[in-house]
């Protein structure tokens, strides 16, 4: 089953739950929800800070509220299966007039509940009908087919078009279960557990998810990228952004109503410990001389919750061991709270060894960084900061103790981060300059520069990127490019996300709520910003100087496939010391590519499977036929074969590669066992990873080619026939003395 997408699917998918064992139609005991004063006046805060604060605020009129309530459905049922017509037809009759007045003078968003009671009650009428149904025989032999992804459909007119839907979507789902080596009675039995699981995650929704994802479609009417935060979302935030928390140090999971402990963090408390182990489960939780609070069958978030605490508090732990043969066996673990640096997505490095035409190799660094982070918590010393720019400086230190003669920055899904930390990271780079411009609503640019005349690196530079690459990425990359520091290699463009968010935690702007303990936030887009050039890079993103073939640029993830997304325009240039590549330097580096492109084993492999995966794009419509079905699998399992064995070939020639990290080596991935289902992703054995780096990566190989391409060039060429002048940082095409 696709379950719902979007917000909702990730509430329900968040206590990864265990199976509902009541009648399915019961609707005994419903939780009926309210706004209380602290959430009104949240959400009245809300919208006047996206009135007075937004940049785009006078695009944004209260008439445009109505789309809220169409949104808000699409956000509880992703999919258009349980809604119907004429649902969307009375609600916005009901509530899409009058939803700016509500929430921004009364503070009121009870139309988020009341839409809400609708889809539980069509969800456990629905789950209701399919458990009869599973009950009948099923024809597998029709012509038939299916809309899998239903996104951007209409919801059934009414229930019998409903119920025509879901006797497909039923055959759907159970041909993929027999096509995993299921009988039948196992394939309905599989769907039955699939819908007890819906229902219980149905009724651990609370009022303040529900009222997360409302307010968040109020925000997303003036741009994709603001958003309101309940305040353990902005918990949560805040732990990403600064890459470290204050717990045990241990990724957790619920499998059957029990917590399980999923990984264990390096280096936190946990890990330190030696005691608590991957699969352990734990029964209970106390704080030390407290009373112990069983956990069995509680949400992952309030798990959580208890688990996490203060610096230095210590918190009792009631485990049955994983490698316990009696299920009965317990054991106490006491654990000291500490602050846990989440290392596993920190900016690591590496040195590949890059052949040359006459065997030799050079050694050309990488440096991955999967997020522009920022500062730690006050208190901690200056030599303690983890810093997206801190950990680059290092890890640049370290690869030219290496003698490296290039360095790749693989900003690759680094989806942005801090804005600081992208000129900080860009000035590494760089003299003296801008970096980026910052253009507010009323029109007003500021210049944001880099004012350390310091380089770490002056040596040959690519970027590489892909449609993921975002925000802070793009900044960097575009600044890069527009002082001809750096060649910029991936995808057709990056994502485009040419804007300015700011978190604004509600109680720091509210009287009414000022004395809150803890409250949410809202995060807001405020300005634009632009290269150097005066481009924006907003929609377009930045476009690389080589250009690979890849899947991502057929998969809608760009900005321009957002809703509401902010357009692209132009100011005027900045006076910065630097231009693009030269022609000169740029065109033998991009056609020595275009050659290795077309004549190259991997990059056929690599065409290969991107026309399959567009083939597959492109086929709306599934067959729910077994015997079609099973044709079509044995052609695709022929063909992942195929490929995976041309992978397995690619790899053998694979760089060889020696990592360096600013924490403790990442250990072995824990992985939960591969479902059936995943058998189907075409995208699996790509994202296959072997320890740090992917197998048979063909982008990270070929911009290291780039490099090695760019380290000929200049040695083999004399300096002055360059077109840098001597006061400028080194050029891609030059080498250091």
């Amino acid at each position: 089953m696709n379950p719902p997408s979007g917000t909702l699917a990730r509430l329900l998918c968040l206590a990864l739950v265990a199976l509902f064992v009541g009648d399915a139609g019961a609707a005994t005991d419903r939780k009926r929800f309210t706004t209380s004063p602290t959430l009104a006046a949240e959400a009245s805060m809300l919208t006047k800070l996206l009135d007075e604060l937004h940049y785009n605020r006078d695009a944004v009129r209260s008439a445009d509220y109505a789309n809220v309530v169409e949104t808000y459905m699409g956000d509880l049922d992703g999919q258009r299966l349980f809604f119907l017509g004429t649902d969307r037809a009375r609600f916005m009759e009901e509530y899409s007039k009058n939803v700016y007045y509500n929430a921004a003078f009364l503070g009121n968003i009870n139309a988020a509940y009341e839409i809400f009671y609708v889809y539980q009650e069509r969800v456990e009428s629905r789950i209701a009908w399919i458990f009869a149904e599973l009950g009948k025989e099923f024809d597998f032999t029709a012509k038939e087919s299916y809309r899998a992804d239903r996104q951007k459909s209409e919801w059934p007119a009414s229930a019998t078009a409903a119920d025509e839907l879901w006797r497909r979507r039923l055959k759907f789902e159970l041909v993929q279960e027999i096509l995993n080596k299921k009988t039948v009675e196992e394939a309905k039995t599989q769907v039955r557990k699939r819908y007890e699981r819906m229902l219980k995650n149905l009724g651990e929704i609370e009022g303040n998810d529900l009222a997360e994802i409302f307010l968040s479609n109020i925000a997303r009417l003036y741009d994709p990228h603001s958003t309101y935060f309940s305040a353990a979302t902005y918990e949560d935030f805040g732990i990403q952004m600064k890459l470290q928390l204050v717990g045990i140090g241990a990724l957790l999971g619920v499998e059957d109503d029990v917590c399980v402990v999923k990984e264990i963090v390096p280096g936190g408390p946990a890990d330190l410990g030696r005691e608590l182990k991957p699969n352990d489960k734990i029964i209970s939780v106390a704080e030390k001389g407290g009373e112990p609070v069983e956990i069995i069958g509680m949400k992952l978030r309030k798990i959580v919750d208890k688990i996490r605490g203060k610096k230095g508090t210590q918190v009792s732990l009631m485990v049955q061991p994983a490698n316990a043969t009696d299920s009965s066996v317990r054991r106490e673990i006491v654990i000291t709270r500490d602050t846990v640096k989440l290392n596993s997505a920190r900016a690591r490095g590496a040195v590949f060894e890059v052949p040359e035409a006459d065997g030799k190799t050079q050694p050309i660094g990488v440096i991955t960084l999967p997020a522009f982070y920022g500062p730690a918590e006050e208190g901690d010393t200056d030599s303690d900061r983890t810093t997206a720019s801190r950990d680059v400086a290092r890890l640049i230190e370290q690869l030219k103790a290496q003698n490296i003669t290039g360095l790749v920055l693989d900003l690759r899904r680094n989806g942005g981060g801090f804005l600081t930390e992208a000129i900080e990271l860009a000035g590494l780079f760089i003299g003296r300059g801008p970096v980026v411009q910052v253009k507010h609503y009323n029109g007003e640019i500021h210049v944001d520069s880099d004012r350390d005349p310091k380089i770490s690196y002056a040596g040959p530079l690519a970027v590489l990127v892909d449609r993921f690459s975002a925000s802070a990425s793009e900044i960097v990359a575009g600044a890069l490019q527009n002082y001809g520091r750096a060649i910029v290699v991936g995808d057709s463009s990056t994502h485009g996300k040419g804007t300015v968010q700011q978190v604004i935690e509600m109680k720091n702007v509210s009287r009414a709520l000022a004395l809150a303990q803890k409250t949410g936030a809202a995060k807001l887009t405020i300005q634009k910003y632009y290269l150097p050039s005066g481009a924006s890079t907003q929609l377009k993103g930045v476009v690389p100087d080589i250009v690979l073939p890849s899947i991502e640029d057929f998969l809608p993830i760009g900005e321009g496939d957002l809703p509401r997304a902010l357009v692209w325009d132009q100011i005027p240039t900045s006076f910065f010391d630097g231009e693009p590549l030269d022609s000169r330097i740029l065109n033998p580096l991009r056609q020595a590519s275009l050659e290795r492109q077309a004549n190259l084993e991997e990059f056929a492999y690599l065409r290969k499977i991107v026309d399959r995966f567009k083939t597959r794009q492109e086929q709306k419509l599934i067959s729910v036929n077994l015997e079609e079905r099973r044709q079509q699998k044995a052609d695709e399992d022929a063909f992942r074969r195929e490929t995976k064995a041309e992978k397995e070939q690619i790899a053998k020639s694979d760089f060889s590669f020696k990592p360096y990290y600013l924490g403790p080596p990442p250990v072995p991935k824990i992985r939960a066992p591969k479902k059936d289902a995943d058998e189907d992703d075409e995208l699996a054995e790509v994202e296959e990873e072997n320890e740090t780096y992917v197998k048979a990566d063909i982008h990270l190989r070929e911009t290291l080619r780039v490099v090695r391409d760019a380290v000929i060039m200049g040695r083999n060429r004399p300096r002055h026939s360059l077109p840098n002048r001597e006061d400028k940082p080194i050029a891609p095409g030059e080498v250091l003395p």
